[in-house]
């Protein structure tokens, strides 16, 4: 069994399964003991001719064969088969179920956790979590539960049976079993660190891989298949150690076991032979004694595979419990209401932020309002804060009370949910689902509408390219989007973000990967359908936000300058120089093209 503040509450949930599962556990032990008594008599009657039932000599014949022995073997082994069918469908089920409400739970609590964590917390980590350590607890909780109470109920009555037969011959079994208790104990705690040390190398591996294989373009034009192959190999071998130490330990429990085990057999052949000589004992009841020995042998084997399935299961518990109990940072203070039809004014007063556990501010002092229906351009050395800008506005990270404004409302007053709701965000990192193009633009929407993804396609100028699959709107999308090129991936994160026609759109340099006529379209679809919305646009290229109702200039984490581009071309040295660095390069290009 394993216990923890995650997994408790799942023993009275499904109570009333684990209860039915026992219940045929216990009934199924009952009858497993009744056959070295039907033994007992096989063995005496063939020696003797005659049974001992109930203190009345019974001769052996057939008749009580087939009555007394054959006929209750055939309903005990009916009974066995019925009983175990129910405690597996039961106590397995229940753990099933187990398994299944912790990965809803993990999940559902993985989604609200901060980009920090995310930041921290390697993606292969996370899935060893989802994998081998939830299947790890699972296989704890069911099996470790059926293990332990087999184990008591078998051993009880089994020990209550050899001692109405001979008392000190069962006290001489048991002491090499406490022997063995004692020993399993120590190995027990030594296998948990070993197994913990094991799902750590598992975890390096799997980073290793799922980076490698994100990452397998950049590995080949670099031609670096050979380095990435020792890495892994390394990688590998640490693991294959670990593998090989935690099983070492295993083992040597197993062994543990099975000394004690034959040497408890030796002590019921010694004094159980003896017993027969001095005529306190006869045949049938040693074979009879070896039986009820024999049955408890498997709760003796299942100790130590129970203290080792308990120690891997302690230690994957810890690492889910991590997962759980990891701090929501970004959340809803008390109170707060949901904003609702916001129109898109944005305000930042003297905002000062740094990122947490960071060395310096991102941003310093910063203020600036944007009204609603503005189109405002977002410009900036790479660096600078841009990014962080909009992550704030959508409450990525917490910011200072007072420092944030949408519609006049603090940002910290209002539920998070209401706020990104009345945002559409296209990050600098396009991100498409592996599944249909069709799906990932309506990803917003309840169900997908044909006419309403085509038109958001249209306006950013990539249902041309999607019409020329196959399939078209209907293609499968490799993971993360690797069926299509960079600029057809920034559009249909545009139009993903258009078809859920926000009173806000934040676009983070998302037209980079596209040409200057197919950029002028969609700039021009931008203005022409979300007139009296706000939409922001991050953009290296001046070209791309100079049309724009007004520019913000962000140089080191501050806001330099503010204004329409003639303004600032006019007024700021940095923007004028930037602006006329960018149009020498676009010279330079045309030249040597």
């Amino acid at each position: 069994m394993i216990f923890g503040k995650h997994i408790n509450h799942y023993y009275i949930k499904y109570a009333g399964w684990l209860l039915a599962g026992l219940a045929a556990l216990v009934a199924v032990d009952y009858f497993q003991l009744v056959i070295p008594n039907l033994y007992q008599m096989v063995i005496n009657g063939m020696n003797q001719g005659y049974v001992m039932v109930d203190g009345v000599r019974t001769p052996f014949n057939m008749d009580f064969l087939l009555d007394n022995i054959c006929m209750p073997m055939v309903w005990v082994i009916l009974a066995i088969v019925l009983g175990r069918f129910l405690w597996r469908i039961c106590i397995f089920g229940a753990a099933i179920k187990v398994e299944t409400d912790l990965r809803n739970a993990m999940f559902d609590h993985a989604k609200d956790l901060s980009v920090q964590y995310y930041q921290v917390n390697k993606v292969g980590n996370l899935m060893s979590l989802f994998t081998n350590d939830l299947e790890t607890v699972q296989d704890c909780y069911g099996s470790g539960l059926l293990m332990l109470f087999d184990a008591l109920v078998l051993f009880i009555l089994s020990i209550g049976k050899m001692w109405r037969m001979d008392p000190l011959l069962t006290f001489l079994c048991l002491i090499p079993m406490g022997l063995l208790l004692a020993a399993s104990t120590v190995v027990g705690n030594y296998l948990t660190k070993k197994w913990d040390i094991r799902q750590a190398a598992f975890s390096k591996l799997s980073d290793f891989s799922q980076e490698s294989f994100s990452g397998i373009a950049v590995i080949k034009a670099f031609v670096k298949e050979a380095k990435e192959l020792m890495a892994f190999r390394k990688l590998n071998q640490e693991n294959e150690e670990a593998n090989v130490d935690f099983t070492r330990s295993s083992v040597l429990l197993r062994i543990l076991v099975t000394l004690f085990v034959e040497s408890v057999i030796c002590v019921i052949l010694g004094y159980g032979g003896y017993l027969v000589h001095e005529g306190r004992f006869n045949a049938g009841q040693l074979v009879e004694f070896i039986g009820y020995f024999n049955a408890i042998v498997w709760p003796i084997m299942a100790i130590s595979e129970l203290i080792d399935m308990t120690s891997r299961g302690k230690a994957s518990l810890k690492r889910i419990s991590e997962l759980l109990d990891a701090k929501q940072d970004v959340v809803d203070k008390p109170g707060v209401e949901d904003l609702k039809n916001i129109r898109g004014d944005i305000a930042f007063r003297e905002l000062t932020f740094r990122y947490p556990g960071g060395e310096y501010d991102v941003l310093q002092d910063v203020s600036f309002t944007i009204h609603a229906g503005e189109n405002v351009g977002v410009v900036g050395k790479t660096g600078s804060g841009k990014t962080t800008l909009v992550d704030l506005i959508l409450r990525t990270y917490n910011v200072p009370d007072g420092s944030i404004f949408i519609d006049g409302h603090d940002v910290n007053q209002i539920s998070i949910r209401s706020l990104r709701d009345g945002c559409a965000y296209v990050p600098q990192d396009n991100f498409l689902f592996s599944d249909t193009i069709a799906r990932n633009i309506a990803f917003s929407a309840d169900a997908v509408d044909e006419r309403q993804v085509e038109e958001a396609a249209r306006l950013a100028d990539v249902d041309g390219n999607i019409r020329e699959f196959a399939k078209g709107y209907e293609t499968i999308l490799g993971e993360r989007g690797v069926t299509v090129s960079g600029g057809q991936k920034q559009r249909i994160s545009i139009a993903r973000a258009l078809m859920k026609n926000a009173p806000i759109l934040i676009l983070d340099d998302s037209v980079s990967a596209v040409d200057t006529k197919t950029e002028r379209t969609i700039l021009e679809n931008l203005r022409r359908t979300r007139a009296g919305k706000t939409t922001i646009l991050i953009a290296h290229r001046i070209s791309t936000i100079e049309q724009m109702d007004k520019i913000l200039f962000i140089d080191d984490g501050k806001l330099a300058a503010v204004g329409k581009h003639q303004e600032l071309y006019a007024q700021n040295a940095a923007y004028r120089k930037m602006v006329d660095l960018q149009r020498l390069e676009e010279e330079g290009g045309r030249h040597n093209a």
